[in-house]
């Protein structure tokens, strides 16, 4: 047997380390820790890391709060502040403010055409949120600033509307000498070698004492290799990750104190010797106050010369902070990690109410509108319009066991709350009066499927797109400066995710048939559903197909749905998923050839092909055998055809019950099936005939951006 230290701090009445045992299954220090809790008065320490190598490695679990002499920081904050004042008025100092960047790094990278999220980096943007906001409402002389202490982030001043309209769709900007905070991301969409050139020259000049990192799990090795250059470039930089990945894979369990971590996990692979010391903390979870709390400690832990953060000063600023003003709303965990290859991970969860995401800033307030998604375009010019993603909830109610975006997978289902209808129109039209001419619901299901809230919604928006802006409520006007913004608004398009079972199983056709048309009559022209496979042998294996019936199989349901969608002239789009349980060629052949069919009936106007791909959260990745063998960190994988024209597909992390040659089949045959609803995610065409595509210089179109659930 071998032991590992999981130290607990004094202040939860422990007085030495507490020992874990693990079992020796390999030589040297190749370990596994099992699922070992022990808890005391309820706190628990354990770290759970399968095939993880620990030396003399080890994690401190903290209390929120928990400092030794808050006296003595408070103190120094006095100090600080202090110091900083008399060097503003020396013009020792020039600014209070220290450059700061922020980064979606990108799920792919390829020489030929691209495989990117469309749209705007919303993951990224709304966990900036709350961050973003204080510093700009904090941005000023510094006698006047209550939330930053003394030094603060560059972020001072939100776009202006002028800037908002001249944006195009190119997510890398130009930081310049005094940017908005929108200048201040980094979202190169494709990660090639004009990406990590650009990447380069941007931290030369930047020279950022902090880079905030998002990414989801097909976006973590270039993630890594991200930081790597932060490191390389600007080694006094602090790095901190979040994002998808970070939330499947770090964890604290049930009642606040245990921490898990998975196999894929970075702090896991960087344990392990997997992937280099890049990463200086990792933020899970509802991460939005998260990360305001810890840019305050990293501001309080920089010395006031140079502005680099002194990372043993990070712990005790957050701690002070933690306790002077108690935990905001949310469930999330900020991890130190070690500061020297002898020194112990720092474990923070943050528990604190329930949150509402109607409290929270608009993502938007301060980020530019980039996206465009063809599927609204503009009546006289096709053009493609400014496209806002919005969510007024966090997760989907159902429990597929292959998709992350369940809330069995995150930390709970949260919505708009408060004045929820409200909220959500007050956020429209903050919308439309930065530029947007279209929305498109992220939700998972629009309104978790609830038509009373979706009626609701639908009336209240139709009526102000009729009124007059004289006669709307000053907190819609206050967004609405002008005919032209009530222009916007009168005209704006948008779509939102539904499912087949809440169209055709949860509701009557009647029910269903008014809540489209009261969508429709407000706007609505678009709608996406998950049809997944027309398979029944596949279907019966997962959480949909909900109240069936004897003689009405799931197929015959999706063609109800679609015939109810398309009765009210919108548009729909779908999306299908390869390699499901039950997963065989001939159930691939007959969800192309009933899918075809739908496209041909005129049921059917995009869809979208993809594969089965592993997240470290879903039941499906355990089921499969895959949890420990995920690789989401090794930078040089072979990323190659046919997987580059599916999107999160990668050798390695796709359906075990798929074979290459299947990838290449299924790519083919919907091209041959599906025609021009294909949704194409690359450039690249494959000929109209089994095995793979002959390259062709003559054979591309562009590549198409789409929404897409």
């Amino acid at each position: 047997m071998k032991s590992w230290h999981a130290w607990v701090p004094q202040s939860a009445g422990f007085a030495h380390p507490i020992v874990i045992d693990v079992r020796d299954i390999g030589s040297g220090n190749s370990c596994q820790l099992i699922d070992i809790a022990i808890e005391f008065g309820g706190f628990v320490a354990t770290h759970v890391i399968e095939e993880a190598r620990f030396g003399s490695d080890h994690a401190v679990m903290h209390r929120a709060g928990d400092l030794a002499d808050f006296e003595y920081f408070q103190e120094r904050c006095l100090q600080r502040r202090a110091q900083l004042a008399d060097d503003l008025i020396s013009a020792k100092a020039r600014t209070r403010n220290f450059p700061v960047l922020a980064v979606l790094a990108p799920v792919m990278t390829q020489a030929e055409g691209e495989i990117t999220y469309p749209g705007d980096p919303m993951a990224l943007y709304a966990a900036l949120s709350v961050a973003v906001h204080q510093a700009v409402h904090d941005a000023g002389p510094l006698e006047r600033a209550t939330h930053y202490n003394d030094l603060a982030p560059e972020w001072t001043a939100f776009p202006s509307r002028m800037y908002r309209a001249s944006v195009g769709h190119d997510g890398v900007r130009t930081y310049g000498a005094a940017p908005n905070t929108d200048q201040t991301v980094f979202d190169p969409r494709v990660w090639d070698e004009s990406a990590r050139v650009t990447w380069i020259r941007l931290l030369r000049e930047v020279q950022p004492r902090v880079v905030l990192i998002s990414a989801v799990s097909p976006a973590h090795r270039y993630a890594l290799e991200i930081a790597a250059l932060v490191k390389s470039e600007v080694p006094g930089a602090y790095v901190v990750l979040g994002g998808r990945h970070a939330d499947e894979t770090v964890t604290v369990a049930p009642g606040g104190s245990r921490l898990l971590v998975k196999p894929s996990g970075t702090s896991a692979v960087i344990q392990e010797g997997k992937a280099p010391r890049v990463i200086d903390a990792i933020v899970a979870g509802e991460a939005y106050h998260a990360v305001d709390v810890l840019m305050r400690a990293l501001a309080l832990a920089m010395d006031l010369e140079h502005r680099w953060v002194d990372r043993d000063e990070v712990l005790p600023c957050l701690q002070g902070l933690l306790h002077r003003e108690g935990v905001k709303p949310g469930k999330s965990l900020v991890l130190l990690s070690p500061c020297g290859p002898d020194d112990p991970v720092h474990a923070v969860p943050l528990n604190g109410p329930t949150l509402d995401l109607a409290s929270l800033p608009a993502p938007y307030e301060a980020f530019a509108i980039r996206s465009h998604f063809p599927i609204f375009t503009d009546p006289e010019t096709g053009d493609a319009l400014r496209t806002a993603h919005f969510m007024v909830s966090n997760a989907c109610p159902y429990r597929c066991n292959f998709c992350s975006e369940s809330a069995q997978v995150g930390h709970g289902l949260r919505r708009f709350r408060e004045d929820a209808i409200g909220r959500a129109i007050e956020r429209i039209c903050e919308y439309v009066s930065y530029g947007a001419k279209a929305l498109f619901f992220d939700d998972s299901v629009f309104w978790s499927g609830r038509y009373r809230d979706i009626a609701e919604f639908c009336r209240e928006l139709s009526r102000i797109r009729g009124a007059d802006l004289a006669s709307l409520d000053p907190r819609l006007r206050m967004f609405l400066a002008g005919e032209d913004d009530m222009e916007r608004l009168r005209h704006l398009q948008w779509g939102a995710q539904l499912t087949v079972d809440t169209l055709v199983a949860l509701h009557s056709d009647r029910e269903s048939d008014e809540i489209l048309r009261q969508m429709r009559d407000a706007g609505c022209s678009y709608v996406y559903i998950g049809i997944e496979s027309m398979s029944p042998q596949v279907m019966d294996g997962i959480h949909k197909n909900l109240r069936r019936e004897e003689g009405r199989p799931w197929g015959a349901k999706v063609r109800e749905a679609a015939a109810l969608v398309k009765k009210h002239g919108l548009q729909l789009g779908t999306s299908v998923l390869f390699g499901l349980d039950g997963e065989s060629r001939s159930s691939i052949d007959e969800t192309i050839r009933e899918v075809g069919r739908l496209i041909d009936d005129g049921l059917i106007d995009l869809a979208s092909p993809n594969i089965l791909t592993y997240h470290p959260a879903t039941p499906i990745t355990r089921q499969h055998g895959m949890h420990e063998r995920l690789d989401y960190h090794s930078p040089r994988i072979d990323n190659r055809k046919p997987y580059i024209y599916f999107e999160e597909a990668f050798p390695g992390v796709v359906s075990v019950l798929l074979t290459e040659d299947d990838i290449w089949h299924i790519h083919n045959e919907t091209r041959i099936h599906w025609g021009r609803a294909r949704n194409d995610t690359s450039a690249d065409h494959a000929p109209a005939s089994g095995g793979p595509p002959r390259e062709s210089a003559g054979d591309r179109t562009e590549p198409v951006e789409a929404v897409h659930g």
